[in-house]
């Protein structure tokens, strides 16, 4: 039996603990050296020949840093591994020369790994076992004109202003000549994202890749993102690569898909291509069928009538308000909050949706609508401490940290990291995992799903589900995920108004009426898939676009 070893070197403190996996180990014991320590680095080094696959060493192991994987099936060609012990890939993702690919999978399983051999910045290993295709693609990378749009766009902040940036690229984008005085680190998580998919549509080249182009971005500059990435696709007639968790949006710009499972932060396997809708019911499935290999035991499922029945006890009303924060202005509708209900809130950006959120706890606004109250607020933008995760989660219901842990997948390496050495995703779920955990008797959460992939948003939305259910605890909640919101809420609070000006927030609405109304704004309508009943965007003036319009049925 084949078996993958990962060891986190970010958190295994070997000599301190006096490398118990080695003394543990029965391989060891009986004689032979299946863990020995490296010589250069003084860590721990498992030979995956020589493992039993155990797992003794993965319970003893006092920081729980080490991953033992026992593969049931053979894997395609390892085409790249970060070192001995460490996050490997295997198989390859191809581009076609036109049209666009989409890449889907968990986080942390290998999709930007693969950009970053597709397009040049890693070296495949195992070349001579990959396709005769996959050869001739990356033997002549040099040849080829790349552009990358990466992933995490917060790492482009600089003091650089933006119009010097694009002088020097050579580069005039007319929706950003207001901002051309503005430096990188002024710029809104949304200016930010926006900029780089300009900047890397931009440029000519043989092959686009864009890695996570949805996060910052509201519901309405998603879809307006995407019309200009298909239209840019369709027009160039380049190959083009897509990351993306929205799943709306990478169903709606791709043609066909690639797979991405295996083990988080262990190892990544690279589907077959599949045809985007069968590719995503295969994914939502947790089967594929060319490869006869299921790879998750449960299934993503989608009602047809997606909203549970919204409660009716009445837990508090808010009045009607006016807020002013700057020059900006936000009128509240007054409204009613019921006993375990998700209520689901929507609208563009810097429309007043967080000043909604802040107002309710008092932090801005002359109004106290929730005082008195205890209340739980996940914010938008997440503050980085140098603690340890398991001190922060200490903090919350036991019973329920361990929930979102197991749920978002919170593993046991993360919680011996600290805050400011974890990704963006992983502070995301740590952040919500606290704030859920929390003894409160309302919750805000505050766009959750950023970083999150699909699966997570998922698990998210059960777990505030259950929450909600069980312990009767209302919960609020800010997103741009279409899918998420449809899944989570029993009602909707709209956001109406001029960005950076004036914003409405009209009272809580049942969802069916509340997202139709705020579909319908955006121009946008939504349809089922037939066969696994998730929501799908419809292609502007088809017949099923132009069908729901005639009727008023934006919202399916």
């Amino acid at each position: 039996m084949k078996r993958i070893a990962v060891i986190d070197r970010d958190v295994c403190i070997k000599e301190k603990c006096g490398y118990v996996c080695m003394n543990v180990c029965p391989v060891n014991r009986m004689g032979e050296e299946c863990i020995v320590i490296e010589e250069e680095t003084g860590y721990p080094v498992i030979s995956e020949e020589l493992c039993i696959g155990c797992g003794i060493c993965v319970k003893k192991c006092p920081v729980q840093c080490i991953d033992i994987i026992n593969l049931t099936k053979e894997l395609p060609p390892l085409t790249y591994s970060y070192g001995i012990n460490a996050f490997r890939v295997h198989g390859i993702a191809l581009p076609k020369e036109e049209g666009i690919i989409g890449f889907i999978g968990k986080n942390g399983i290998g999709k930007t790994t693969i950009i970053k051999i597709l397009s040049g910045e890693l070296k495949a290993e195992n070349i001579e076992k990959l396709s005769i295709e996959a050869r001739e693609y990356l033997e002549n990378i040099g040849k080829k004109r790349l552009s990358v749009k990466p992933q995490y766009v917060e790492k482009l902040r600089s003091n650089v202003k933006v119009g010097q940036l694009l002088e020097k690229m050579g580069i005039r984008i007319e929706e950003f000549e207001h901002l051309k005085d503005r430096r990188l680190n002024e710029l809104s998580g949304g200016e930010l994202q926006k900029l780089a998919i300009k900047i890397a549509l931009s440029k000519e080249a043989d092959l686009y890749f864009l890695d996570e182009i949805t996060n910052f971005l509201d519901i309405g500059e998603r879809l307006k993102t995407a019309l200009e990435i298909k239209k840019f696709q369709e027009e160039k007639k380049k190959g083009m690569i897509v990351v993306e968790h929205d799943l709306a949006i990478v169903d709606y710009l791709s043609d066909y898909i690639y797979i991405f499972y295996g083990e988080e932060d262990v190892y990544g396997v690279v589907s077959g291509i599949k045809p985007v809708r069968n590719g995503i019911n295969e994914y939502l499935e947790g089967y594929l069928k060319a490869e006869n290999l299921r790879f998750r035991d449960y299934k993503i499922s989608f009602s047809l009538y997606s909203e549970k029945e919204a409660p009716k006890e009445i837990f508090q009303s808010y009045p009607e308000m006016e807020i002013k924060v700057g020059d900006f202005k936000l009128r509240v509708e007054g409204g009613e909050i019921r006993k375990g209900e998700v209520i689901g809130i929507v609208g563009k950006n810097g429309i007043g949706k967080t000043t909604f959120i802040k107002s309710l706890v008092g932090l801005v606004g002359e109004e106290k609508p929730l005082e008195g109250i205890k209340v739980s607020y996940k914010p938008q933008y997440l503050s980085f401490e140098d603690v340890y995760v398991k001190e922060v989660l200490s903090k919350g219901d036991k019973a329920i940290v361990e929930r979102a842990k197991q749920l978002l997948s919170i593993k046991p390496s993360i919680m011996e990291k600290k805050l400011t050495n974890i990704s963006g995703g992983e502070l995301q779920r740590v952040a919500i995992a606290l704030a859920l955990s929390q003894k409160a008797d309302i919750i805000l959460l505050d766009e959750p799903t950023a970083y999150l992939d699909i699966e997570q948003r998922v698990s998210l939305a059960e777990l505030l589900k259950s929450i909600t259910t069980e312990f009767e605890i209302p919960i609020f909640v800010v997103d741009h995920d279409i899918v998420f919101l449809d899944r989570v809420s029993s009602r909707i609070i709209r956001f109406e108004g001029s960005p950076g000006k004036e914003g409405t927030a009209r009272k809580p609405e049942e969802k069916r009426e509340g997202m139709n109304k705020f579909l319908e704004s955006l121009n946008i309508t939504l349809r089922r898939d037939k066969d696994s009943l998730r929501p799908r965007i419809n292609k502007p003036g088809s017949v099923v676009d132009r069908e729901q319009r005639e009727k008023g049925n934006y919202f399916y």
